[in-house]
This record gives structure tokens, sequence and C-alpha cells, in this order.
């Protein structure tokens, strides 16, 4: 299971922090509810297209001896299952969304430069999410007057603030800012699919 590592920074600083296993350690199992500090369990790594960072980061996991499952501390800037960052991802789609730039142009807005096929497949996931966005963040800011779900959703995003919009969209009711990938539950979680028909 992946929660947020509340940090706000930059990777370097990030990565200089992870040093501490005692630096933000889950003081109970949020899968089992246990109330007990988790155990350091080590790193997996991953990579991430940053502003300022394209390379590999580790990932702290803890463990819990309770029901011997792990979580891990996923950075605030990161989206899970996407290799691009949040301002990356929130850059392109301002530019081609809100901005009317060209696909191409978009994709040189958002540092790095990046091909833009990357642009289009975080737009068709947005803006099959963008409804249930909206619904959600209305918990947080007032629905803008907007023509549709995907102007009004980028405007409540740019009035909450990404990175906190993106926090209280996973960690509290844990929805991905552009949809959970195919093959997840609607929480994010591994779903197993049956090749067995259902019964008549």
């Amino acid at each position: 299971m992946q929660i947020l590592h509340p940090f706000a920074g930059s990777v370097q600083q990030y990565t200089e922090q992870l040093a501490d296993p005692d630096c933000y350690r889950p003081g109970y199992c949020p899968q089992c509810q246990t109330k007990h500090p988790l155990t350091a369990h080590g790193f997996y790594t991953r990579t991430l297209i940053d502003a300022t960072f394209d390379g590999i980061i580790r990932v702290r996991r803890y463990l819990c001896q309770e029901c011997k499952r792990t979580v891990s501390l996923l950075p605030e800037f990161v989206l899970p299952y996407l290799r691009s960052s949040l301002t990356v991802i929130a850059l392109f789609l301002i530019a081609r969304l809100l901005q009317a730039q060209t696909l191409h142009g978009s994709a040189q807005t958002a540092p790095p430069p990046m091909p833009y096929q990357r642009g289009q497949f975080w737009i068709r996931r947005f803006r099959a999410q963008a409804e249930a966005l909206c619904a959600t963040l209305a918990a947080l800011t007032q629905p803008a007057p907007a023509p549709d779900f995907v102007h009004r959703a980028l405007a409540m995003l740019e009035s909450t603030g990404w990175v906190a919009a993106h926090r209280f969209l996973f960690a509290g009711v844990r929805c991905h800012l552009l949809g959970w990938p195919r093959g997840l539950a609607p929480d994010g979680r591994r779903a197993a699919f049956s090749s067995a028909a259902a019964p008549a």
C-alpha cells in the first residue's frame, strides 16, 4: 500500500531526508489499523522526471509486524504509477487545456521537454476523471463557473493548489488525480479479475 510522505521541498531535499527512518514513520498500520510504529523495511526505486530532476529516487518502505504487509511513503510531488512529477503534469495540462496551446507547444512548456504523446495520455485520463474531480474537490473549494467539467476541475485545482488537492484526493479518499490505471480497484489496490464466465 502507498501512503503520502508529508514532504514539501525539492527532490534533492527529499533524498537527503530519507536517511532518517524515524522521519514520518507511520504510527499505525493503514491496512490493519494496528496502533504501533511500523518497522523500517528498506526502499524501492522508481524513475522520476521533474522540472529540475530526471533520474531515480528511492521510496522508503515500512513493514507492519502484525499483518506482515508493507507500506510505502510516496513523496507528495509524485503521482502513483506515473513517471512525471505532479508539477510537470500540471504545467502541461494548464498549457494545453486552459491556455489552448498546441500539443507540441504544451510539451515544451513543461520542463524538461517531452514527447507530446505522453501529454495526450494525460489529457485522456484527465478528461475521463474531470467530473469526479469536481465533485470531490468541492469539499475543498467552491466549484468555479466554467463551460465544462474539464475547465472547472482545472480551476478548482489551481484554486486549491495541485499538491494540496493531490494530498486530499490520495490520502483522504484514495482517488488518483488522473484516475487509477486499469487492473487496480477504485482505491488503488491491485484487483484480480476472473477469466471464468459468470454463472447464468
